[in-house]
């Protein structure tokens, strides 16, 4: 016997100017249901879940909860009455604390004679971030101060302290520490046994095929086909991602790691919390990757040997021109490009078109007689970017706010392949892109390689450092615990000793 409907999408359609994003497609979600979703970027995943989470109103179509027209006024109202998603990219508010984040929209609840209790707010929001087993975050802090990784857990402690009926989780675990993916785990598994519903949205086909019970297959707005439990299969579910056999090797196939003799980037006893005298050294037509624990000093160190955040201690040297890197500014015009793995804040600007955002880092490339900027030159230069990445858009000049996860990702890449970087550090590169794009962004990183230039990848998943990288690092407490050079037998069970 079939369990019960929680949520019932019915013809949703949805476009953005000339884009279809959804052509009416239906969705079950029954209770003790983990069902995930799945298709390349653009396919219609997160449209169609913050659809159904109030973020964004379908241009036709409705959508039952319990049997009921579910028409919320925003993703507030929706975890009010029953559905609460947690983001893709950021869902808290800077500039206001951790307390006043988990308790968005009903503030209101603690007020006492007029005035707001922030001791009450606090230690409710305590117990929340308790709840879900988060006991490092002090619900008192600006969120600000709060990194990446923490700020995901703080979404998922408002959204689970309101006990919803559905969860929605969009692309979630790729932004969280191996703790964070527990915890995340832990609370599906949870919703299941209560005969609750989640929505799993992925890039991750192993984490689906492991974690749901029903897998649905979105591909250019279109569903696919639903996949029960007993059904799922890889093979089958990549070939209905992309309409065809995927072919070639997903990473590169050679296994000879030798590089240049010369060095192009030396870094030397680098000290920034929480990193400790940390020196390496980066070889022309290098790909160095990076590992280690989320909080390992890894991220941080990608930042600081782009000068965007000031070491303590130490150097970070670009030895062609012998130029101490302690700026962006100097960072670029040694040849250094930098993608960050908080892409939405750090690397892009959303509310700006494609053009503003590529051309913006190669304006020094562009300007004639260190003055002069002519438009025909900026679209050329765009233009060409967008061709060489394959960039879904209606045009250069639509907003990237509009873009799907992987094609933000292109745009952050366009912007440094575009001025000719000969050093990439690139944090998390593959953070919510599908699998044919992250196919064709480790083809581009093998690429700039066979080129002569140097990446350094930094990177959480270690079957992306071993398929890709010359040689990998592993970082732990703020040092370099381990060094593995390329080779046919390297192994995780090898690497992950270095890293706990």
């Amino acid at each position: 016997m079939e369990k019960e409907i929680l949520i019932w999408a019915q013809q949703i359609s949805k476009t953005f100017g000339a884009t279809v994003a959804l052509d009416g497609v239906d969705l079950i979600i029954r209770r003790g249901e983990i069902h995930g979703l799945i298709g390349e970027n653009g396919s219609g995943k997160s449209t169609l879940s913050s659809i159904i989470a109030g973020m964004q109103k379908a241009n036709s179509g409705e959508v039952y909860l319990l049997n009921q027209k579910f028409h919320p006024l925003n993703m507030i109202d929706a975890l009010n009455q029953g559905v609460g998603m947690i983001v893709q990219e950021s869902g808290t508010i800077p500039g206001i604390t951790v307390a006043e984040n988990i308790f968005l929209g009903e503030t209101n609840r603690f007020r006492k004679r007029g005035i707001i209790s922030r001791k009450d707010m606090n230690r409710e929001a305590q117990e929340a971030l308790y709840k879900i087993g988060v006991d490092h975050i002090d619900a008192r802090a600006l969120t600000q101060t709060v990194d990446y990784q923490d700020r995901k857990l703080i979404e998922i402690a408002r959204v689970i302290n309101k006990s919803p009926q559905v969860l929605i989780v969009d692309e979630t675990t790729t932004a969280l520490s191996q703790q964070g993916r527990e915890i995340i785990y832990r609370i599906m598994d949870e919703f299941k046994e209560q005969n609750k519903g989640v929505i799993f949205i992925s890039h991750d086909l192993d984490e689906l095929l492991e974690k749901c019970n029903v897998l649905t297959v979105l591909r250019d707005g279109n569903l696919i086909q639903s996949l029960q439990e007993e059904q799922f299969d890889e093979a089958l579910v990549k070939q209905l991602m992309v309409g065809r056999e995927m072919k070639g090797s997903f990473y590169r196939e050679d296994f000879d790691g030798s590089v240049d003799e010369e060095i192009v980037l030396q870094v030397d006893h680098l000290s920034c919390a929480p990193l400790k005298d940390v020196s390496l050294s980066l070889h022309k037509g290098e790909i160095l990757g990076i590992g280690g624990l989320s909080h390992c000093g890894m991220h941080t160190l990608g930042k600081c040997i782009f000068g965007f955040e000031k070491p303590e201690k130490g150097s970070v040297r670009h030895t062609r021109t012998n130029t101490k890197i302690n700026h962006e500014a100097v960072a670029m015009r040694c040849g250094l490009g930098y993608v960050s793995k908080d892409r939405d804040t750090e690397a892009l600007s959303l509310n700006t078109s494609i053009k503003d955002n590529i051309s913006i880092a190669g304006m020094d490339k562009l300007r004639r007689a260190h003055y002069f900027l002519f438009p025909k030159d900026e679209k050329k230069y765009v233009a060409d970017t967008i061709d060489a990445l394959s960039i879904k858009c209606t045009s250069m000049n639509q907003y990237v706010k509009k873009l799907s996860g992987g094609n933000k990702q292109k745009v952050v890449f366009g912007k440094w392949i575009a001025r000719d970087s000969s050093i990439l550090i690139l944090d998390c590169p593959t953070r919510g892109v599908d699998i044919g794009v992250k196919q064709a962004m480790y083809r581009l990183m093998y690429q700039l390689k066979q080129e002569g230039k140097s990446c350094i990848i930094i990177s959480e998943e270690l079957s992306e450092l071993i398929g890709m990288s010359d040689r990998i690092l592993i970082m732990k407490d703020g040092v370099i615990s381990g060094s593995f050079e390329r080779n046919e037998t390297l192994s995780e069970a090898n690497v992950i000793g270095s890293m706990i």
